[in-house]
């Protein structure tokens, strides 16, 4: 008996033990948040001044863009971004930058007397959606046309930084690098195999031809109609790269990009030399290494003998100047930035009740006279895209126009929120469309049974009798259907309505087709060709304003709710991010792509298990 007790009172000692050393490393590891925060948000207060009195005699503005560019970066991006800063860490792949502020900043550049030129360091620049990019290319013109010169250098230009550089008047890579341009593609997995072997039943319930979101859970492959409007719109973005980057270095779009053949043909003439070949094509002015290019810039802009550098403040180093004027904001811009879920918002994606309340507040704020809504969203959530859609169209009832610039990708929710709009105006590139809606039940009775697990009870009806465990009576698949038909007669009908057209009309252009911005002009689904500086243009003349003063609506969390929030995202993140690491590369993906998929997992989860999601839009490498 004694024996026993001593070994239970170890065995509770232990646990006790273990217990006690999670308590202290999650209250540590809280604190130890709570310490980098604080100092973070302290030299933002204090120290910002310190970055704000930094002085240039006469230099360059370096645009070291680290991480992607976004319309809106999020609360938890803030908060690490601050943690990098403090510990030094260099994950640059998390970080985002509002493509706004690095505009704001090349303007302010061009007509301040101590920038005399822009260095584009684009190493550890990740990319961003075309428009995105064509808009900071649009400042980087405007730059070079008050007399400012832009260089830029890589050891080696991806894709997408080279589309930003090929903007600088002079262009140097070393001479071991290369320029690469290859084309674009979209991929997605297709998992029905995979289901049937786990035994998962998926209820996937649709309208439209070309709504191919559901396609991974009833294919293998692409369909024909899916891979017809994907091979439309995927060429014409590409063809848009092409013309930007042949215009910007006086080519020919087959000079940018000969095609495979013709590019394997004249690496093997320079025996494979990529950085002689980026020359020979006039993709570059000249091969030089780090040291030489550093003279060319010393040369240009002066030494700085405390950093030992040539004169320069980085873009994040360069402080924007707030507005003189003491008069009120006129018009709300408001963001919706990824995909669209109920409730609050959260990284990565548009939370109904967060914009509803942003846009509640613009529409009762008497000095706001316009509202401009900032779309770049795939959609998500029927029920939540309706909460935005119906509070947009009360702040326009209640005489406020409502203009919509569309960035990156518009589609499936995101036009059903646009819809109320007085005037949609997009990029050439923007992805938009998609109107169509699906919904996905997934049952696991099957893969139970396999175990040996089984279901059972009673209910008062059919409609009642639903659960994961169990299969889908027949009469919840028909309310289902019907369901979706009601939804998408009920989408079909605020499009033609908002664009003044007949549902047959919107009918023939909908079934879940993606279009470009410029079909989507050809189409009447949006009014203008344009970026953001025209949408602003178009809200002042709506609303009769001489002088747009914008008001910029973010979400402010906090201080313990970016802690929070940070705790929990990178719980959820380094979990799966340190299983992943374990796992072949296909199955990492895979594992990526199940999380994105709605319906799948609890991501854009809409009451009524009703999308409207466009899931390959945007999805290009």
């Amino acid at each position: 008996m004694r024996t026993l007790w001593r070994i239970t009172g170890r065995l509770f000692s232990a646990v006790w033990r273990i217990i006690n050393f999670i308590r202290e490393f999650i209250l540590n590891l809280f604190l130890l948040l709570l310490i980098v925060a604080g100092v973070g948000i302290w030299s933002q207060v204090s120290g910002g001044s310190a970055n704000s009195a930094k002085t240039l005699t006469g230099g360059a503005l370096k645009i070291d863009l680290a991480g992607m560019v976004v319309d809106q970066p999020s609360a938890q991006n803030r908060l690490s971004k601050i943690g990098r800063e403090l510990l030094g860490s260099r994950s640059e792949t998390l970080q985002q930058n509002s493509v706004f502020d690095i505009v704001n900043a090349i303007r302010q550049a061009k007509s301040d007397d101590k920038i005399t030129g822009i260095v584009l360091d684009l190493r550890n620049f990740g990319g961003g959606d075309q428009p995105a990019l064509q808009y900071i290319g649009k400042a980087l013109r405007e730059f070079r046309d008050a007399g400012k010169p832009v260089y830029a250098y890589g050891d080696n230009f991806s894709q997408a930084q080279y589309y930003l550089a090929s903007f600088a008047n002079t262009v140097y890579l070393s001479p071991q690098g290369a320029v690469d341009i290859h084309g674009m593609a979209t991929n997605a997995l297709y998992y029905k195999t995979l289901l049937d072997t786990l035994k998962v039943s998926s209820h996937v319930f649709r309208v439209g031809t070309y709504k191919s979101a559901v396609e991974p859970f009833l294919r293998d492959n692409m369909s024909a109609a899916a891979r017809d409007a994907d091979t439309r719109w995927i060429t014409q973005l590409w063809n848009n790269y092409l013309t930007t980057v042949s215009a910007n270095r006086q080519l020919t779009p087959q000079q940018v990009f000969p095609g495979a053949d013709n590019l394997i043909t004249a690496l093997k003439a320079v025996n494979g030399n990529t950085a002689t070949y980026a020359l020979n094509s006039r993709l570059v002015d000249g091969l030089e290494s780090r040291a030489a290019v550093d003279q060319i810039l010393i040369h240009k802009f002066g030494w700085d003998s405390q950093t030992h550098d040539y004169r320069n403040v980085s873009i994040y180093d360069y402080p924007l100047k707030e507005s003189q004027t003491s008069a009120p904001a006129n018009i709300a811009v408001i963001v919706a930035n990824g995909a669209i879920v109920d409730g609050e918002s959260g990284a990565g994606n548009v939370g109904s009740d967060t914009l509803v309340s942003q846009i509640r507040t613009a529409r009762l704020d008497k000095n706001i006279k316009a509202i401009i809504l900032r779309v770049n969203s795939p959609g998500g959530s029927v029920t939540a895209s309706e909460a935005i859609r119906e509070e947009l169209m009360a702040a326009k009832q209640a005489g406020k126009p409502v203009v919509v610039s569309m960035g990156g990708v518009a589609a499936s929710g995101g036009y059903w929120i646009s819809t109320p709009a007085s005037y949609i105006i997009a990029s050439p590139s923007t992805l938009t469309g998609s109107i169509g809606i699906f919904g996905v039940i997934n049952t696991i009775e099957n893969s139970l049974s396999t175990l040996g697990v089984h279901t059972d009870g009673v209910s008062t009806s059919p409609l009642a009798d639903v659960a994961m465990t169990k299969a889908l009576p027949d009469q919840v698949q028909q309310m289902m259907q019907i369901s979706i038909e009601n939804g998408y007669h009920n989408f079909l009908s605020l499009v033609a309505d908002s664009r003044h057209k007949t549902t047959e009309q919107i009918d023939q252009i909908a079934q879940g087709h993606v279009w470009t911005g410029s079909d989507a002009k050809e189409n009447g689904l949006v009014d203008e060709l344009g970026d953001f500086d025209d949408a602003t243009q178009k809200a002042a003349v709506l609303a009769h304003i001489t002088t747009p003063r914008l008001d910029w609506y973010q979400e402010q969390p906090t201080f313990f709710d970016q802690v929070l929030d940070q705790m929990s995202s990178s719980v959820s993140a380094s979990l799966p991010a340190s299983i992943k690491a374990f796992l072949p590369a296909p199955l990492a993906e895979v594992m990526t792509d199940l999380q994105n998929q709605p319906g799948l997992t609890g991501q854009a989860a809409d009451p009524q298990n009703r999308y409207a999601y466009c899931l390959n839009c945007g999805v290009m490498n």
